[in-house]
């Protein structure tokens, strides 16, 4: 959470020493300003986490402390405002920071299980503390705050996919027959299944969508690779590919339904889709016809669509295990 803290000026000082007072050795002086001068810049080795409140609501649930800054004549606006000057400040003075979404019920079961006072700027700093150590922050570049709130939405849903889909493939348990973790035998076939995903594409950049339901969750991936030539490595930002494969994992490894869409895009010919369906733990490629129906049907009413112009509906082609022993 942010603070306001304010530093109180003295008329010494602006003014240098008073008539009656002696003057402070030039010696003293010198060593007391390369002190000060030290700690600013040991500060900026410091970096900085702010505990951010995504919504209205989340604020008005802390203003109920009254050791929160902005319990008293402030509205949401007005907090945001002061968050986007206290991020500015501290990068001009050169100060890495970090922002995450601070969830005020999560601050209060925090505070509960560790016997602390939710009413005190230290129970609040320490949660964000907290807060720092999770893979849900985001590192503060610059960016205005109306486009920061939604960053952090999509990163905090995209932590709690990994997480269930992880403890998905955690319980999923052993082989009756070899006893091999299903788990992780299901995290190998999906990583193997993006390499040929991404291989078979071609050059370009390809955007993938996994969705898998499950009984409490619909977990939903989403993957970008550039690939420059056939002769380059495929470019997937690391914790992107971490996700999906694990969404895919927990798809494979449940058995049931779920989805995976594949859209190719280069410079030299149309936007080509094509389209796989889970099946009894297995990617099966649907037809061209399969894929346009998926794509030229509202998802909603079931009513017709136009096909979006420029792009060609292509049938998937074979990217799981051709024997899978799970």
């Amino acid at each position: 959470m942010p603070r306001t803290n304010t530093t109180a000026h003295t008329t010494a000082d602006t003014t240098g020493p008073s008539h009656g007072a002696a003057p402070a050795p030039a010696g003293a002086t010198g060593r007391r300003a390369d002190r000060r001068a030290l700690r600013r810049r040991l500060r900026r080795e410091v970096p900085s986490t702010l505990g951010l409140l995504a919504d209205a609501g989340d604020f008005a649930a802390m203003r109920r402390y009254r050791s929160f800054p902005f319990a008293d004549h402030a509205e949401y606006p007005d907090y945001l405002r002061h968050v986007e000057a206290l991020l500015r400040s501290l990068a001009a003075q050169g100060i890495h920071s970090t922002v995450a979404l601070f969830d005020p019920e999560e601050y209060a079961d925090y505070c509960t299980e560790h016997g602390l006072d939710p009413d005190t700027a230290q129970a609040r700093t320490r949660f964000t503390a907290e807060l720092a150590g999770a893979s849900g922050c985001l590192p503060y570049t610059g960016q205005p705050i109306a486009e920061l709130v939604p960053l952090l939405l999509d990163e905090a849903v995209r932590q709690a996919t990994w997480e269930y889909a992880t403890t998905l493939l955690a319980g999923v348990g052993t082989c009756a027959d070899c006893g091999e973790d299903i788990g992780q035998a299901s995290f190998e076939r999906a990583a193997g299944a993006l390499k040929r995903l991404v291989d078979g594409a071609g050059p370009g950049h390809h955007h993938l969508v996994c969705s898998v339901p499950t009984d409490t969750e619909q977990l939903v991936a989403v993957l970008h690779a550039q690939v420059p030539d056939t002769d380059t490595r495929p470019r997937i930002e690391s914790r992107e590919g971490m996700d999906f494969v694990t969404v895919l994992a927990a798809g494979i490894a449940l058995g049931g339904a779920g989805g995976l869409v594949l859209r190719s895009t280069s410079e030299e010919s149309p936007d080509r889709v094509h389209g796989w369906r889970l099946d009894r733990g297995r990617l099966v490629a649907l037809s061209a016809a399969a894929v346009f129906n998926a794509y030229c049907t509202d998802a909603d009413t079931g009513d017709p669509v136009a096909p979006e112009p420029g792009v060609e509906y292509c049938p998937g082609y074979e990217v799981d295990d051709p024997d899978p022993h799970h």
